[in-house]
């Protein structure tokens, strides 16, 4: 299930709540484009309107093979999610501070599929110390790699 694109923002921004897969309305050309990787989706975000959801701010490059008919790259794209699925993002979004953003774009059974996060935006010192417990880990990491390199402990010496 290799990723097509990812929001490797959403994860650093938000505290993840929640995931739903989803399906994704595209053209002939936006599937072209992303199968040549072309697009980003760091800014996208999703809103539940007239009880269906879309996706809004992707960009999915226009398809350089394309012709006068190639897509837009920003276009508000349909999600297709069940009903309750839907309704569970209405309640979640409805929530202040609460945000649903795609995390990735993949192949699916030869379908685009979308993962969506419910998420909760983080403080900057939330952040901080997300980034504090990722160095701690890679000095463990390091020491640990170190130690088994040289094939002796330091208390054994």
């Amino acid at each position: 299930m290799g990723d097509i694109l990812s929001n490797s923002k959403a994860r650093r921004d938000y505290h993840i709540l929640e995931t739903f897969e989803a399906g994704l309305i595209l053209h002939g050309t936006e599937v072209k484009s992303l199968r040549a990787g072309k697009g980003q989706i760091t800014d996208a975000f999703c809103r539940i309107e007239k009880d269906q959801a879309w996706l809004y701010n992707a960009h999915i490059d226009e398809y350089s093979h394309g012709n006068i008919q190639n897509h837009l790259p920003k276009a508000p794209r349909k999600l297709l999610l069940h009903r309750r699925e839907i309704e569970k993002l209405a309640g979640y979004g409805a929530v202040k501070g609460n945000a649903v953003v795609p995390l990735s774009f993949y192949w699916k059974n030869g379908r685009v599929k979308v993962l969506l996060a419910v998420g909760k935006g983080k403080a900057e010192y939330d952040k901080r110390e997300d980034i504090k417990l990722r160095e701690a880990r890679r000095e463990i990491d390091r020491a640990l790699t170190s130690r088994s390199k040289t094939g002796r402990s330091e208390a054994g010496r």
